[in-house]
């Protein structure tokens, strides 16, 4: 029994009329006929009595009128809820995130989101990279929040660039540089603006002669391999790359090493809305190149509530200076 015998014979019940039943369907009369006496010999009772110019529907027939419709009806409404998931977005997201990284980022993609896809749920992991990718991979995640990961590690993903941050040099409070920024402007240096973010600390630049004299702090290797290879195409230009001294699994450790005077890390200009007044963050003389931050997916995967959740994060927020890309 298919759905399509009961269509036929819920047409042909409610029209009481072969003629006009068939004409209902767009089919001709004959296989009709057959159709419904195939699904009586199936049941093994009658449906329907016959004459020359019309049918009526016997005592089972009423019993089985009454099923059919309920079974198309729910046929139906599951139609329409697969229709509405594919069209309206509904259901679950599951979005992997680095928190340093998307500080600025993911609230505002959160809030965007909620406007135009209030049925979804999003559920958030904070995870590495490698274990971002491989949730892709596995089918555990729909997105990933990150740094543009390298060609290799693309592989089967696609990469859709949502903003660009300057690259700071975080330090601890009290680190040299920080005084001789301040030395010029005697031993009490003025108070920072209220206005100006955390982290942010005297603006004075940082040569990257300086900087390579510094021992270097940053993430793990294994578990964020796409930092390490940002940092080697900082200090591409001049051929010589700083070893990384210490690596964390986390920015709370890294944020932690950076206070304690471990050393210095190389990190994005919103890294101060993570870090707070832990650390303090230095532009570089000359700058180098900004860093790309932005959503993973897999490659040819169409869900509208990816799409959505990608232009909702997309969009610029008001008022935001890193808002463009």
């Amino acid at each position: 029994m298919e759905l399509r015998h009961l269509k036929y014979f819920v047409a042909v019940a409610e029209e009481q009329n072969i003629t006009r039943a068939a004409t209902r369907l767009h089919v001709s009369q004959p296989p009709l006929s057959r159709q419904i006496r195939d699904l009586e010999e199936e049941l093994g009772v009658a449906l329907l009595e016959r004459s020359a110019k019309a049918v009526r529907l016997t005592e089972a027939g009423r019993i089985f009128l009454v099923e059919s419709q309920a079974v198309l009806a729910r046929a139906d409404q599951a139609r329409e809820a697969v229709r509405a998931f594919a069209n309206q977005c509904t259901g679950e997201l599951h979005v992997g995130y680095a928190p340093s990284l998307t500080v600025e980022l993911l609230p505002h993609a959160l809030r965007e989101f909620q406007k135009t896809s209030p049925g979804v749920r999003v559920v958030l992991h904070d995870l590495s990279t490698e274990e971002m990718l491989s949730g892709l991979r596995e089918n555990r995640l729909h997105l990933v929040l990150t740094i543009m990961p390298g060609r290799a590690a693309l592989r089967g993903l696609e990469f859709h660039e949502l903003r660009r941050y300057g690259v700071r040099v975080a330090v601890h409070p009290h680190h040299p540089w920080l005084i001789r920024g301040s030395s010029a402007m005697g031993n009490n240096p003025p108070p920072q603006r209220r206005s100006q973010p955390p982290g942010k600390g005297s603006g004075n630049a940082v040569t990257w002669r300086d900087l390579a004299a510094e021992p270097l702090v940053g993430y793990s290797q294994r578990d964020y391999p796409g930092y390490h290879e940002w940092v080697q195409s900082l200090f591409a230009a001049d051929g010589q790359v700083p070893p990384v001294i210490e690596e964390h699994d986390s920015a709370s450790s890294l944020i932690a090493a950076v206070e304690a005077g471990r050393g210095v890390a190389l990190v994005h200009e919103s890294f101060g809305c993570f870090a707070g007044e832990r650390v303090r963050l230095l532009p570089l003389d000359p700058p180098p190149a900004a860093m790309a931050i932005g959503a993973v997916s897999l490659k040819g995967r169409v869900q509208p509530a990816i799409q959505e959740f990608i232009a909702a994060a997309g969009r610029p927020a008001a008022g935001s200076r890193t808002a463009s890309r």
